[in-house]
């Protein structure tokens, strides 16, 4: 199996982690959308990263998705808690950290765009909806010394660490660090435990 993508994408690097996490082998292939398009193309043709190339040559994409696949085939602990409530909250948690993402990823395609062409309103609500994001995962992680649900990482943990990690690599300037203390330890953390450090986001 081979995961198509470049890992300082969060949604690439949350995959990966998650198919260490769930014990399912595969090689990774970092290729850009926009450096490699032709290429990429070649693979997948709707270019998306990351895709999953199955060994039967099918094809996955959306890291949702795929995470979802992957768990179905591991006989290794469920990434999402089996108490419902805590599923509830991890759900929660995820969606939360993928909208941080998101909102990151839209800062860095409006800053590619001519200056003349940038719409300040939009820039300002989407930084707006970014600090929001970061500020309740802020909020959830007081007090949390360790994992959220116990003594191993689950996709809210994963999801919540790229989303940190990604955002301090693409737009520091707007979440500041200090500003956000429990995130920043919580992601520390996070970051050296062996499946995230042999995925580093650069």
């Amino acid at each position: 199996m081979e995961l198509i993508g470049m890992l300082d994408s969060p949604y690439v690097r949350r995959t990966a982690i998650s198919l260490r996490l769930l014990g399912i082998p595969f090689t990774h292939r970092s290729m850009s959308v926009f450096r490699h398009f032709d290429e990429f193309q070649r693979i997948n043709p709707l270019v998306k990263a990351p895709t999953l190339v199955l060994d039967d040559g099918g094809m996955l994409t959306e890291s949702g998705l795929i995470i979802e696949w992957a768990q179905a085939q591991s006989d290794r602990a469920a990434l999402m808690p089996t108490d419902a409530a805590d599923r509830q909250r991890a759900l929660r948690l995820t969606g939360i950290a993928l909208a941080a993402s998101e909102k990151a990823v839209q800062i860095v395609y409006e800053d590619k765009r001519d200056a003349d062409k940038r719409d300040e309103g939009w820039m300002k609500r989407v930084k707006g909806q970014l600090h929001a994001a970061h500020d309740l995962l802020e909020r959830e992680l007081r007090g949390v010394d360790g994992w959220i649900f116990g003594s191993s990482p689950s996709q809210a943990d994963v999801t919540i660490a790229v989303a940190w990690g990604f955002t301090q690599l693409v737009a520091a300037d707007v979440i500041d660090a200090k500003a956000y203390p429990q995130l920043a330890a919580f992601s520390a953390r996070a970051e050296l435990h062996p499946d995230f450090a042999a995925l580093p986001p650069v």
